[in-house]
């Protein structure tokens, strides 16, 4: 079942709270769509009353940053050998290249990782435990993390929540035509970016090799 299609199928409270829960286990370090689930959701609240674009904001935020800061703490006591036996569970997000990147961009940009890190799939799951293996003063890591969590759950939720009412509002004007040629031109889009992104993490995974085969 779509996810989407499973969300609409449960209460609004219930949205709620899967919104907040699955965001925050993705950001505490557990491999989740986190993002899908927002995005669905956000989209649902554009179409259904029932369900407030504010409280959904809201309860994804909370997710973001709660789940960060447990990430945190579990990565400050875990250190090292937890992202380890991370790699050897999750290989796919975890592996030696992934944590290299990850630790690069850390390394490199401090604070703006765990920011900016909250729009990228894969430091969005990295942020908090390896913010804490790499101790990160919290009180730094809490800024970005609110700062992030803020800008990325709130700012998708209506970005996400406009695009549909707008979306819904086009559709009932357009002919089959228009309608057709509406969701060629988004799916072409999304084959883009999806292809833009791949290009990008291929690129980095192609650097963290290069690096460990040097070390």
């Amino acid at each position: 079942m779509h996810v989407q299609e499973w969300l609409d199928s449960v209460p609004a409270a219930a949205v709620y709270a899967v919104v907040a829960l699955v965001i925050g286990l993705e950001s505490l370090g557990i491999p989740l769509p986190g993002e899908i689930v927002l995005v669905s959701a956000a989209l649902m609240s554009s179409q259904h009353s029932d369900i407030n674009p504010v409280v959904l904001g809201a309860c994804a935020t909370a997710g973001a940053v709660i789940g960060d800061s447990i990430g945190y703490a579990i990565g400050r006591k875990g250190g090292r050998p937890l992202l380890a036996w991370l790699g050897g569970k999750f290989p796919r997000h975890f592996g030696e290249g992934h944590v290299a990147t990850a630790e690069r961009s850390f390394e490199k940009w401090g604070m703006w990782a765990v920011f900016f890190g909250r729009f990228i799939a894969l430091l969005r799951i990295f942020a908090g435990p390896l913010a804490g293996v790499l101790h990160m003063p919290y009180w730094k890591f809490l800024i970005a993390n609110v700062l992030g969590g803020i800008c990325w759950a709130g700012g998708t939720t209506a970005v996400i929540y406009y695009v549909g009412v707008v979306a819904e509002d086009w559709l009932k004007k357009f002919s089959y035509v228009g309608l057709a040629a509406a969701v060629l031109i988004g799916l072409a889009s999304l084959l883009i970016v999806k292809r833009k992104a791949k290009k990008a993490q291929q690129h980095s995974d192609r650097e963290a090799e290069a690096i460990s085969a040097g070390e």
